[in-house]
């Protein structure tokens, strides 16, 4: 505000009229040397006290520790619909629907909307704080005995008040700047609750599917297991086969089918999981999401650098717009060291009769500048420029660990997706050996040369050995869906993709080159195309 400044000087000349020159020399004197904010500072700052912001140096590594890994490309994809590198329509919608019915992400939203109002606020107490309109009306009676010539008598008055405190020393732009940051920070809370979102609904969905290909597998050996197990009994009627062979058979049986209970606990547990995402009480899903395989993750991933999680990720984002804001409130504190200066006035009308009321004759008022000076705090105003400096310190170093949090939790990621694809490979591998393996043992079991001990160890062993490799294909997606989170995707889709879940006007997409801050010139709606 370029005016500014030369209004609060004219209210400092008004000031010197009225108290002198003499007594004037002093406070500006006292101004200048008790504060806390050289004269030069104050001038580069834009003449407002307490220090300016910048974002703090956080350390990121230079590359990937899997760098040279193929697999890994160094280039930055469009990550806003990450999901879709999945093919699978119905995990597309449910993605979609998530966006629009979720209610923590809709918690989140009317955060950002309370953000709003609190800097509508904080940009209101920069023009007079006080303005009130005033009326009243009473009639008195005097005492007869007192000699008074009119015993009854009626008062109309109406007016108006201001009192404007003017932000000399800034702390109402500070104040502005704070809740501006805190906006931005309330925006990046949001952002990332959607990142969150999307990767529980995709980590659900893919937990689902697993959960099938495993019941599946199950399912398909309690069928094998079962016709050993007529085998056997019918090998023991005709005494071809012991009693303890079809004891073994039936346990290893039932052992199997007790598998397939717990599978069904896990299933509905993912069932469940999407329907609270998707904003809705627990239903069964399953006509809903019909049959499909667990969603085949591509063998690469595009990642970027490590620096880019510092724009990326929304979480980084609003540790960053934290402190940012915390920083101008160290100024805030700061311009209590000096004198509050303000321009008080007031406007009456009074009449004895209502008529009268608004001739010109019945207005009387005032104007003229005051300043209120806080002095004698015995270490108060000081301590809290400590407390909210302590306070940003703390929050700039809660900065720094995101970073670094952010960048173990992308290469956790990286290492799942890459060594899970290496272990399929050989558990596949594995798979394949125990079911030839398995054919050759029960053909010889059938003509007698092996005892049923070996058939059922590798049919217990089969077991294992299938769920363990539909584990790992679901462990390779649910790897590939812990890189997209850690590397912040997903929450452009605000801006770009499904229609939006509440009319919330954002702050718009950071910029490589603030800091984690937004440009306030553009604008952009929650879950909706920018411009509209």
């Amino acid at each position: 505000m370029p005016v500014m400044p030369i209004t609060l000087w004219m209210s400092t000349i008004l000031i010197i009229r009225k108290i002198g020159l003499q007594s004037s020399l002093y406070i500006v004197l006292a101004m200048c040397c008790c504060g806390c904010t050289p004269l030069p500072e104050y001038i580069q700052n834009g003449f407002k006290v307490g220090p300016n912001y910048r974002t703090p140096d956080a350390a990121v590594a230079n590359n990937w520790i899997d760098a040279s890994d193929k697999r890994v490309r160094t280039n930055s994809d469009d990550l806003s619909h990450w999901w879709t590198v999945f093919n699978d329509p119905v995990l597309n919608e449910l993605v979609c629907g998530a966006y629009q019915q979720n209610l923590t992400l809709q918690e989140a939203g009317y955060r950002v909307l309370q953000a709003r109002a609190q800097l509508a606020i904080a940009i209101g107490e920069l023009f007079p704080q006080s303005q009130a309109m005033t009326g009243d009306f009473f009639r008195q009676a005097s005492s007869g005995e007192t000699g008074s010539k009119q015993r009854f008598t009626s008062r109309w008055d109406y007016g108006f008040t201001l009192a404007w405190e003017l932000d000399f020393w800034g702390r109402f732009r500070r104040a502005v700047e704070s809740d501006r940051a805190s906006l931005q920070a309330s925006v990046a809370e949001y952002d990332d609750v959607l990142v969150t979102l999307l990767s529980d609904m995709v980590t659900a969905y893919v937990q689902y599917r697993t959960t099938e290909e495993r019941i599946k597998y199950v399912t398909e050996n309690v069928n094998i297991q079962t016709k050993v197990l007529e085998i056997t009994r019918q090998k023991a009627a005709v005494g071809n086969a012991a009693k303890v062979d079809v004891d073994q058979a039936e346990s290893t049986l039932y052992a199997t089918q007790a598998g397939i209970s717990e599978l069904e606990i896990t299933l509905r547990i993912a069932n469940n999981q999407m329907c609270i995402l998707l904003g809705m009480p627990p239903e069964q899903l399953r006509n809903k999401l019909g049959k499909a395989p667990i969603p085949v993750a591509p063998v690469d991933v595009a990642v970027g650098i490590p620096a880019d999680l510092l724009r990326r990720r929304p979480d980084v984002r609003r540790a960053e717009r934290l402190a940012a804001a915390q920083c101008a409130q160290i100024g805030v504190a700061v311009s209590e060291f000096y004198p509050h200066i303000s321009i008080d006035g007031n406007l009456d009308y009074q009449a004895t009769r209502f008529k009268d009321l608004f001739n010109g004759k019945a207005m009387s008022g005032s104007i003229g500048p005051s300043f209120r000076w806080d002095i004698l705090q015995y270490g108060r105003l000081l301590n809290n420029v400590r407390l909210q400096d302590a306070h940003f310190l703390e929050l700039v170093e809660a900065y720094k660990q995101s970073v670094l949090n952010a960048n173990q939790e992308a290469e956790n990621g990286l290492v799942v997706f890459l060594k899970a694809q290496e272990r399929y490979t050989w558990q596949k591998k594995s798979v394949d050996a125990g079911k030839s393996a398995l054919d050759t043992v029960r053909e010889q079991w059938n003509a007698g040369k092996v005892d049923f001990t070996r058939v059922a160890q590798l049919l217990q062993n089969q077991v294992i050995l299938e769920d363990t490799l539909a584990q790992v294909q679901g462990e390779i997606s649910a790897g590939l869906i812990s890189v997209y989170k850690a590397l912040g995707g997903g929450w452009e889709i605000r801006c770009t993709g499904c229609p939006a879940p509440l009319p919330v006007e954002l702050m718009p997409v950071p910029r490589k080159d603030d800091g984690g801050g937004a440009r306030p010139a553009n604008r952009a709606v929650l879950g909706m195309p920018v411009g509209q």
